[in-house]
């Protein structure tokens, strides 16, 4: 294995980029986590899933947590199981938005529904769980369906809700009422979420895409991927595909 085909200057700088905006994204708080102190959802919520389509899954992956991990670092925050644990559901969303296997993308938001039902907690708070049936059919839904970025978009931020609730019920003490009570508040939160990715991730095609062409730059297709049907000159029938 070469490292230096692999990092190629072109590939670090775009690393880079996505690494210093998501170090600003993780510290514009949004809105409180429920049953810890101190603990925020933030901007980065509303971009962080879409880095494996441009990157590539592992380098997304990649990018994300060590992203995470430098913040952790750099802001001081103490290395407490939460606070580690919560590196974890961006890293799944990461996969579910940018993966091409449908099988394993699918089958993890029903392991987390299983995994918070059979808790004691889980299982009179059922319904809470319903909510990750989303990203199960999302995934599994033909291509062809109208609005399927919406779907992956959706789809990302639900499967980093199943993840992060399933670390939650298993490390942080809340009653069923608790859980319960959070349903309406889930609807909100990640639906903003879900048009904040379908969103940032048209942006950001729209972005590079001009920048490529604009300054005629040459990047293999393994270090930067663009999708030109999500770009806003395309949505907006400004240029043919």
């Amino acid at each position: 294995m070469n490292i230096k085909q692999i990092f190629t200057p072109k590939r670090i700088v775009f690393l880079f980029i996505f690494f210093v905006l998501v170090l600003i994204g993780l510290n514009i708080n949004f809105s409180s986590v429920v049953g810890a102190e101190n603990q925020f959802f933030t901007l980065f919520q509303f971009f962080g899933p879409i880095a494996g389509t441009f990157l590539g899954p592992v380098f997304g992956i990649i990018s994300v947590f060590f992203s995470q991990f430098a913040d952790f670092l750099i802001v001081g925050k103490e290395f407490t199981l939460i606070n580690v644990l919560r590196l974890l559901p961006m890293l799944f969303a990461v996969y579910y938005f940018s993966s091409k296997k449908k099988a394993v993308s699918a089958i993890i938001p029903l392991i987390c529904m299983f995994l918070f039902i059979i808790h004691p907690i889980g299982r009179v708070a059922w319904l809470y769980s319903l909510y990750w049936l989303i990203p199960f059919f999302a995934k599994v839904l033909p291509d062809k369906v109208p609005g399927k970025l919406f779907l992956r978009s959706f789809g990302a931020t639900f499967t980093a809700h199943a993840i992060g609730s399933v670390l939650w019920i298993y490390t942080v003490p809340m009653t069923a009422g608790q859980w319960i009570g959070l349903i309406p508040v889930v609807a909100y939160e990640r639906f903003l979420f879900g048009l904040g990715i379908a969103g940032s991730y048209v942006v950001f095609n729209s972005v590079l895409d001009y920048v490529v062409s604009k300054w005629k730059l040459r990047v293999p297709q393994n270090v930067l991927v663009l999708d030109k049907k999500y770009t806003l000159s395309r949505l907006l029938h400004l240029k043919k595909v």
